[in-house]
C-alpha cells in the first residue's frame, strides 16, 4: 500500500524546517538544504515491495540540495543501491570525480554507502526512486561502482518499460492482493537489472528467467502502444521482437490469457474508458472502437457484451444525461435504467485482471531498503 505525504495545508514558514528534520531522521539520512523561497510545494509516496522500495517525489518552486556525506553514512547505512529516474525537470548529481546533469527521461545509479549529492536543476520536478539491497542486484559490483553518478538513458527501450511499470504501480498497486508485492518486486528487480546490465555491458550475467521477464515487459509495452493499429496480431508482435511465433506463445504460457486475448482485453478496456469520457460524447461508438483497433463494429459489440454483460450503448447511456428513450428512437430495445446501472456498476468496480500489473516470479525475502519517506506533514494523503 502506498503511503503519501505532502506540504499541503502546512504554513509556508514551517515547510523548510519540517522537511529538513524529516530528511535527517530517515534510515538513509540526508543533509537537506532548501533555498530562500518558503513558498514551495512538495510531496512523496512510498511503496514497499518484498525487500524493494519504490518512491515518488514531486515538487514545485523548489531549490534544494540533498547531501549524503561520509558522516551521515557512518550514522546509518542500509547498504542499498538507489536508482533515480527523472520523469520531469532535472537534477544535478555529484559523486567524487563525477558531476552529471540528469534531465527528464534519464536515470542515475547511486549507492547509500558512497557519498553523493543531488541538487534540483529545475524548480519543478518528479522523480521515481528504487531502493534495491545490494545482494539482490546480481551484477558485478565493481562494474556497478564504476557507473555510480553517471547518466543512464531511460527514455526508450528497457528504461521506458521500467518507467511505465512504475507509473502503473502508482495507479494500481493499492488494488493488488496481499500476496502480490513479492511478485511485483521480482518484476521491478528484473527490469532494473536489465537496464543496468545494458549500461555496464553485463548482459551475459543475466539469468534466463530475467531475460524472459524483460522480453515479456517489452512486449507488453509494445502492445499498449499499438492497440489502435488493426494490424496488431501475434504474428506482427513476434516479427517486431525477432522471435518465433511459438516462442511468443510460450512467453504467455504461465499467464491467464493468450496473446490474442490480451490484445482484445486491453482494446476493450480502452474503449470502455472512452465511452465514459464526456468530451468524447460526440464520437460514435463505432469510431471509438475503430480508434482502438476494432475493424468491425459488430465484432466490437459482441466482444464488449461478452466481456461486460451489457452493450456498448447501454454502458455509455449510464454515464450520460441523455434518457434511455433514445434507444427507442434508433429502433433499439429500451432497457430498464436501474437494471443497466446495476450491471454497469459491477463492471466499473471490477478489478483489472491481475496479470495486467503483477509479475510472475517468486518472492524476494529477507531484505529491506529501510528508507522511510520524508514526512513533511506527517499525514497520509491520497494523490490524484
Amino acid at each position: 500500500m502506498w503511503f503519501w505525504t505532502s506540504t499541503d495545508g502546512m504554513a509556508a514558514e514551517d515547510r523548510a524546517d519540517r522537511c529538513r528534520t524529516a530528511a535527517a531522521r530517515t534510515a538513509v539520512p540526508y543533509d537537506l538544504r532548501i533555498g530562500a523561497s518558503a513558498d514551495f510545494e512538495a510531496g512523496a509516496g512510498l511503496l514497499e515491495l518484498g525487500g524493494i522500495e519504490v518512491a515518488r517525489l514531486h515538487y514545485s518552486r523548489l531549490t534544494a540540495s540533498a547531501r549524503r556525506p561520509a558522516r551521515l553514512i557512518r550514522e546509518s547505512d542500509p547498504e542499498c543501491y538507489v536508482l533515480v529516474m527523472v520523469a520531469k525537470g532535472a537534477v544535478r548529481i555529484s559523486v567524487p570525480g563525477t558531476d552529471t546533469l540528469v534531465e527528464a527521461g534519464g536515470a542515475v545509479l547511486l549507492d547509500t554507502s558512497h557519498p553523493h549529492r543531488a541538487d534540483t536543476a529545475a524548480p519543478d520536478g518528479t522523480l521515481r526512486l528504487l531502493g534495491i539491497p545490494r545482494p539482490l542486484l546480481a551484477l558485478p559490483a565493481d562494474r556497478l561502482d564504476a557507473t555510480l553518478g553517471q547518466g543512464l538513458p531511460a527514455r526508450d527501450g528497457i528504461g521506458a518499460v521500467l518507467g511505465q511499470f512504475l507509473r502503473s504501480l502508482e495507479a494500481h498497486a493499492d488494488g493488488c492482493a496481499p500476496d502480490d508485492p513479492p511478485r511485483l518486486a521480482r518484476t521491478v528487480l528484473d527490469l532494473a537489472t536489465g537496464l543496468l546490465a545494458h549500461r555496464i555491458d553485463a548482459g551475459d550475467t543475466l539469468t534466463a528467467e530475467t531475460h524472459e521477464e524483460i522480453l515479456r515487459r517489452r512486449i507488453d509495452t509494445f502492445i499498449d502502444r499499438n492497440l489502435g493499429d488493426p494490424a496488431l496480431t501475434p504474428g506482427t508482435i513476434a516479427a517486431h521482437h525477432h522471435i518465433a511465433l511459438r516462442s511468443l506463445h510460450l512467453l504467455f504460457r504461465s499467464g491467464d490469457e493468450t496473446v490474442a486475448a490480451t490484445i482484445r482485453r486491453r482494446r476493450l478496456e480502452r474503449c470502455r474508458r472512452d465511452l465514459t469520457r464526456p468530451e468524447l460524447r460526440h464520437r460514435s461508438i463505432a469510431a471509438i472502437a475503430g480508434s482502438w483497433g476494432f475493424a468491425s463494429g459488430d465484432v466490437f459489440g459482441r466482444s464488449f457484451r461478452t466481456a461486460y454483460g451489457v452493450t456498448p450503448r447501454e454502458f455509455r447511456h449510464t454515464h450520460s444525461s441523455e434518457p434511455l428513450c433514445a434507444h427507442r428512437r434508433t429502433g433499439v430495445r429500451a432497457t430498464s435504467n436501474s437494471a443497466v446501472r446495476a450491471r454497469v456498476a459491477s463492471i466499473t468496480e471490477r478489478r483489472e485482471p491481475r496479470n495486467s500489473v503483477v509479475g510472475r516470479r517468486n518472492s524476494i525475502n529477507g531484505h529491506s531498503f529501510g528508507h522511510s519517506t520524508v514526512q513533511c506533514s506527517g499525514t497520509k494523503k491520497e494523490e490524484t
